[in-house]
């Protein structure tokens, strides 16, 4: 007596969504721009000399990157020098932040979680993923948490295989 024993997927099956936060960062070129590459010998602000190298500057090697503004220089610069720096970048960049690379992340992923439609996961099983080829800043999975949580009819962390129960509704 034979029997035949079909094969089938629990987890397609279960209703559990998957949703891979990796899907919301925002595409493009990420560049930096010391400021110290602006000062007299790297070290200080003389204004006559930053305002003639800011309108020289050829900017277009930033248009539509998302750029971070950061000073490796030990000097203390006035804060009017940033405003010139982004006046000159303004409308060509995606976005301009002050910080490092980690800085511009937190905020683009900030602005990616608050512009999502999560409308779609309301009262569903969701598993957010776990591992991501792309770094996704710490902060982007509370904020996810918190957009969530009153969503949501479950909400798990990891691989559908081995995944870590956060709450349930």
């Amino acid at each position: 007596m034979s029997e035949e024993f079909e094969i089938q997927n629990k987890v397609a099956n279960s209703g559990l969504i998957n949703f891979d936060i990796a899907s919301l960062v925002p595409k493009g070129e990420r560049k930096g721009i010391d400021l110290k590459d602006f000062l007299f010998e790297g070290l200080i602000l003389k204004e006559k000399d930053f305002r003639e190298k800011v309108n020289l500057w050829d900017t277009s090697p930033y248009k539509n990157c998302f750029v971070y503004i950061y000073n490796s220089a030990d000097a203390i610069v006035p804060l009017w020098s940033y405003f010139l720096l982004t006046a000159k970048l303004s409308g060509l960049t995606q976005k301009i932040v002050f910080g490092n690379r980690e800085d511009l992340e937190v905020l683009l992923m900030h602005q990616a979680i608050q512009r999502h439609d999560f409308s779609d996961l309301k009262n569903k099983r969701v598993l957010v993923k776990g591992c991501s080829d792309i770094y996704i800043p710490e902060n982007a999975y509370i904020e996810l948490v918190e957009q969530l949580k009153p969503l949501v009819k479950s909400l798990m962390f990891g691989e559908a295989c081995s995944n870590v129960p956060i709450f349930k509704n």
